[in-house]
């Protein structure tokens, strides 16, 4: 898909960071964008900073997480704006801690907003999308922890290995049927956003206490966000990745050696190496 003048964007978490990026370069390429994010203040800043640029825009309060939200979204895409021609499903939360310490509650909440969030997605958009009968491109924000396995993060690279997994099934599943439509997933090293302190949108009915090894990384996040790259670097990533029909896009280069050697040190037996994700 390389012509986007005039066609409509669907993205989740749009309220910051990559989300905003996505939809204010989707705007800057002449699409209409709809807009959805769990943080009313933040999703109206960002409708409004489409609309500050000319975009035809609209926003709606969405929790990815409830499936009959992400279908009143779709509903609401389609009265509004007629078709979809690029859907991302970008919200993502995350939770940190070592897999034996931290209550279910965190696998919960992180599968519930990084997997199913993206498997509603799909669900609501893809078949309305087919049915449209043109070219158009999903885009899934898993991360480079749905690649390598950092310490310290297992309910959200679980929750990211499984988006990935829905991407490439969606991939898969798209070209044995002869759709028009793509798949990407996009996998973003350190990116300067809000998702270390994703927790302020997280259900009191799986809220967990703290402790020593998830505090640990929440300050060591808090560290190293500011130093991560722009959200625009991503977006602009997405961009190149929907034009040349790319399934994997990631933000850093250098993921790709350490991505040739994860099948070798697989084989051997040995545990594969994490890269550094900043």
């Amino acid at each position: 898909m390389r012509d986007f003048a005039g066609r409509t964007a669907v993205v989740t978490g749009a309220g910051s960071g990559i989300g905003r990026a996505l939809a204010l370069r989707f705007a800057a390429e002449g699409m209409r964008v709809m807009v959805a994010d769990v943080e009313k203040d933040a999703l109206d800043g960002t409708v409004d900073l489409l609309r500050a640029r000319g975009a035809e825009a609209a926003g709606r309060v969405t929790d990815v997480g409830d499936e009959e939200q992400v279908f009143a979204l779709a509903d609401f895409a389609y009265d509004t704006f007629d078709a979809v021609h690029v859907l991302c499903n970008n919200a993502g939360v995350f939770a940190g801690g070592v897999i034996w310490g931290r209550p279910a509650a965190d696998l919960e909440w992180t599968l519930r907003v990084n997997l199913w969030g993206v498997v509603h997605g799909i669900r609501a958009f893809v078949p309305r999308m087919i049915a449209q009968d043109t070219e158009g491109h999903i885009v899934t924000t898993s991360s480079a922890a749905g690649l390598f396995v950092p310490a310290y993060s297992s309910a959200y690279t679980i929750s990211k290995f499984a988006s990935y997994a829905a991407a490439e099934s969606l991939a898969h599943d798209l070209a044995a049927q002869g759709s028009k439509l793509k798949s990407t997933v996009l996998c973003p090293g350190n990116v300067n956003t809000k998702l270390p302190g994703s927790g302020r949108n997280r259900p009191a009915a799986l809220a967990a206490e703290s402790s020593p090894d998830a505090e640990f990384l929440e300050a060591a996040l808090g560290d190293t966000t500011g130093r991560g790259i722009e959200p625009a670097l991503a977006a602009e990533t997405v961009l190149e990745a929907i034009r040349e029909e790319r399934f994997l896009a990631f933000t850093h280069p250098e993921y790709a050696d350490y991505l040739r050697g994860r099948p070798d040190e697989q084989l051997s037996g040995a545990v594969p190496q994490t890269p550094p994700l900043g």
